[in-house]
């Protein structure tokens, strides 16, 4: 069944395609016409399977929550299968735009998120963001002014996001504590860090791995890191290309990667962030990491300075900063008894274009605040020259 919705109704509007979404049966369409649509509250999809929600157009059809007055999102999309949103924006939503949880089967294809933030709006919000899904295809998206990430996975399986445009977001592309993500064709820039993979501890996930991440441009995120420090993001360095932390068997080629001012990829354990953990199924070391194949260009600049490691970046290289940072600290699983790792489980970078390497041998040389200040860096990406296998490409299983 199609249902139509248009701006003759829009006084009605909220109602109808609230209702509409409750009562949508199996293979149902609800097809939204042109137009700018004041939303009230929040809207949600819960329990349904095999539902479309299509606009008109990424530009022609915007759900506009300025005014909203209750809920925590914008759209909510909880234990469902096979849903399909699709052709509209979501304007200030209070919260998070689009939230969608323990799905099986979600494609948002030219969906828009955004705020026009005023000064002082601090409210926690991602563009879209997916908790305990499967099986998620996000394309042909743009995401703007998130106070968190512009594109957020948690704790998902099955995840492609790809020929995106993610900008003036604190983060763009996040991916934690989730498995078997493919990132490709997008274009992230402009946020105060780029694309993010990484896991958390104390979540009922405990893993993140097989990870790819290729043919992206990943330029120029440098944009101040307006997050609350409460947040996770909130303590993020600005200037930071990509980030894998805490994360293994990720494959990152065929990227461009200019101009972000502190990190262009960084390879770190959940070390770097200075917090301890007593989840004990937590494993917070990185390990079989394969860059290879990028492009990496920058220009002479400071890198961030609210933070430990830009300073110690600048009193070494004032501004010419190494563009693949890696803290040196291997996984102990695996680090035979002569002290070596097998080439499966180590960093490996090679046959990138003008990259230049930094090993901060972060469990020496950061034991005391002055330690790194006077600290001999490794700089020779030898210790790095290995191959891998390659990763396989992410296969959804979805109906539409």
């Amino acid at each position: 069944m199609l249902f139509l919705l248009n701006s003759k109704s829009i006084a009605q509007f909220e109602k109808r395609i609230q209702l509409d979404l409750i009562f949508a049966e199996p293979g149902d369409t609800i097809k939204i016409e042109p137009g700018s649509y004041d939303i009230l509250g929040a809207l949600s999809i819960v329990g349904k399977k095999n539902i479309v929600l299509k606009g008109s157009g990424i530009n022609s059809t915007i759900l506009n929550f300025k005014n909203q007055l209750d809920g925590a999102q914008g759209l909510s999309i909880s234990k469902c299968q096979n849903i399909t949103l699709e052709d509209f924006s979501i304007k200030d939503a209070k919260g998070n735009a689009i939230k969608c949880q323990y799905t099986d089967g979600i494609i948002f294809r030219r969906i828009k998120t955004l705020w026009q933030r005023e000064q002082g709006d601090v409210n926690v919000s991602h563009g879209i963001f997916a908790l305990h899904c499967h099986n998620v295809l996000l394309e042909y998206c743009v995401t703007v002014s998130a106070t968190d990430a512009g594109i957020h996975i948690e704790q998902s399986e099955n995840i492609i996001v790809r020929f995106s445009e993610v900008y003036n977001n604190v983060t763009g592309i996040d991916i934690e504590n989730s498995s078997s993500v493919d990132i490709y064709g997008n274009n992230v820039h402009k946020n105060a860090a780029g694309i993010l993979i990484y896991s958390l501890p104390d979540l009922e996930v405990k893993e993140s791995m097989r990870a790819r991440i290729f043919d992206n441009i990943i330029k120029e995120n440098n944009n101040d890191n307006f997050a609350s420090v409460r947040n996770t993001t909130g303590n993020l360095m600005s200037g930071t290309g990509i980030l894998l932390m805490a994360t293994e068997l990720v494959e990152v080629f065929h990227n461009t990667i200019v101009d972000n001012k502190t990190i262009g990829t960084a390879v770190v354990s959940y070390s770097i962030t200075g917090e301890k953990t007593k989840d004990t199924q937590y494993n917070p070391y990185t390990s079989s990491i394969y860059i290879h194949d990028n492009i990496y260009r920058r220009k002479s600049q400071v890198p961030a300075l609210d933070n430990k490691i830009g300073l110690v970046l600048f009193w070494h290289f004032f501004k010419i900063i190494p563009d693949i940072i890696y803290d040196g600290i291997p996984d102990p699983r695996y680090v035979g008894r002569d002290g070596t790792t097998p080439d499966s489980r180590r960093l490996c970078i090679v046959d990138n274009v003008n990259a230049k390497y930094l090993n901060l041998d972060l469990s020496k040389n950061f034991e005391s605040w002055y330690y790194p200040f006077i600290a001999d860096f490794g700089i020779d990406d030898g210790e790095c020259n290995c191959f891998q296998n390659r990763l396989p490409k992410v296969e959804l299983s979805l109906i539409r």
